[in-house]
C-alpha cells in the first residue's frame, strides 16, 4: 500500500500570538499650532521676539532695575561735571561702576536710568496707539467690507481723507494749543494721552483698508452663506463668523505697526512736542544730545542704539509672524 500524498494526521504548528501594538491616534493641528511650528523654525524671528520680550520686561521693572544698577532718572549730579564746560568729568562720558552709561552734560542725570525709563514711554505710546488703531480699523474695515454700498463708500472716503492728512503737523499744532490740564491729565500724562489718541486715530485707516479687503473676499464664503441661511443676524456674522478669520492679518499688521509708532513718538519728542522734560524719553534725549554731540558723542549714541534695537527687533518678529501666518506670501 502506498502512503498518502498528505499526512493528514500530522499536527499543524500553532500560530504565534503577536502582542497588539496600540495605535497612536492622529491628532489634527489648529492653524495657530501650525503657525507656531513655522515660527519656531525661524531663528531670526525668535531672536527678535526674545529681544521684544526683554524690552517689555525692562519697561515693566524699570524702577527695580534702576534701583539696583543706577540712580533716579531725575536726580542731578552736577558735582560730576566740569564747572566750566558742563561736560562729564572722566572718559567715555563719565562711565563708571556707579554710572554704567555715564551722565548727561549740563545737568548730570544718569543716562542708564533715563534710557531704561525711556523704554516705558516709547513702548506705552506704541502699544496703546496700536490698540486704538487696530480697534478702530477692525471695526470700520469689517463694517465697510460686509455692508458695502453707501456704507463702504462713506468709510472709504474717510480713510482716504485721513491718509492724506499730515499727521505730524497736526500733532505739533494740537500739542501747541492744548491747555496744561485736560480730562484729568496734566504735564507729560496729558501729552502721552494726546499722542496715543492722535497716533492711533490717524493710524486706523491703514489696517482698515486691509480688513475691508479681507472682508470682501470672506463675505461670500460658504460658511457665511450657511449662517445667513440659518437666520443669523448681521452682527453675529460680523463678529462670530468673519472676525475670527481676520485675526491673522490683524495680528501681523499690529506687530508691524508698533515699531512705526515707536519712531513716531521718538520723532515728536525730538521735535519738542512729545513728553515734557524732565520725563525720560529717547527722542527728548536725542534732542538734548544734539547740542553736545561733538564733545560727548556717546550721549547721542545710547538713545539712538536703543531706538534702533527696538525697531529692528519688532520688525524681525513681525516679519516672522507674517511668514508663519501667511506662508504663501513668505520670502
Amino acid at each position: 500500500m502506498t502512503a498518502p500524498l498528505h499526512d493528514t494526521g500530522a499536527a499543524e504548528p500553532a500560530a504565534v500570538a503577536t502582542p497588539e501594538v496600540p495605535q497612536k491616534a492622529i491628532e489634527g493641528r489648529s492653524p495657530w499650532q501650525i503657525a507656531w511650528l513655522r515660527l519656531k523654525r525661524d531663528k531670526v524671528a525668535l531672536a527678535g521676539g526674545v529681544i521684544v520680550l526683554l524690552l517689555i520686561l525692562v519697561a515693566i521693572f524699570a524702577p527695580l532695575i534702576v534701583k539696583a544698577f543706577g540712580h533716579p532718572p531725575e536726580e542731578l549730579h552736577e558735582d560730576l561735571l566740569d564747572p566750566l564746560l558742563g561736560l562729564p568729568v572722566g572718559d567715555w562720558g563719565g562711565m563708571s561702576g556707579d554710572f554704567l552709561l555715564g551722565i548727561e552734560p549740563v545737568n548730570g542725570r544718569d543716562v542708564f536710568s533715563r534710557i531704561v525709563y525711556g523704554a516705558r514711554i516709547s513702548l506705552l505710546v506704541a502699544f496703546l496707539s496700536a490698540f486704538v488703531a487696530v480697534s478702530l480699523g477692525t471695526f470700520f474695515g469689517i463694517v465697510a467690507g460686509y455692508f458695502g454700498g453707501w456704507v463702504d463708500a462713506a468709510i472709504s472716503r474717510v480713510m482716504d481723507l485721513l491718509l492724506a492728512f499730515p499727521q505730524l503737523l497736526f500733532i505739533i499744532a494740537l500739542i501747541s494749543v492744548i491747555p496744561n490740564k485736560l480730562w484729568g491729565f496734566e504735564g507729560s500724562g496729558l501729552r502721552i494721552a494726546v499722542l496715543v489718541l492722535v497716533i492711533g486715530f490717524f493710524g486706523w485707516p491703514y489696517i482698515g483698508r486691509i480688513v475691508r479687503g479681507q472682508t470682501l473676499s470672506l463675505r461670500e464664503r460658504e460658511y457665511v452663506e450657511a449662517a445667513r441661511s440659518l437666520g443669523a443676524g448681521r452682527f453675529y456674522i460680523l463678529f462670530r463668523e468673519l472676525l475670527p478669520n481676520l485675526v491673522a492679518p490683524i495680528t501681523v499688521y499690529a506687530t508691524l505697526m508698533i515699531p512705526t509708532n515707536v519712531l513716531t513718538e521718538a520723532a515728536l519728542s525730538f521735535l519738542g512736542v512729545g513728553v515734557k522734560p524732565p520725563t525720560p524719553s529717547w527722542g527728548e534725549t536725542l534732542s538734548t544730545a544734539v547740542r553736545t554731540y561733538e564733545d560727548d558723542p556717546l550721549f547721542m549714541i545710547f538713545p539712538g542704539v536703543a531706538i534702533f534695537i527696538t525697531v529692528l527687533a519688532f520688525n524681525l518678529f513681525g516679519d516672522g509672524v507674517r511668514d508663519a501666518l501667511d506662508p504663501k506670501g513668505s520670502r
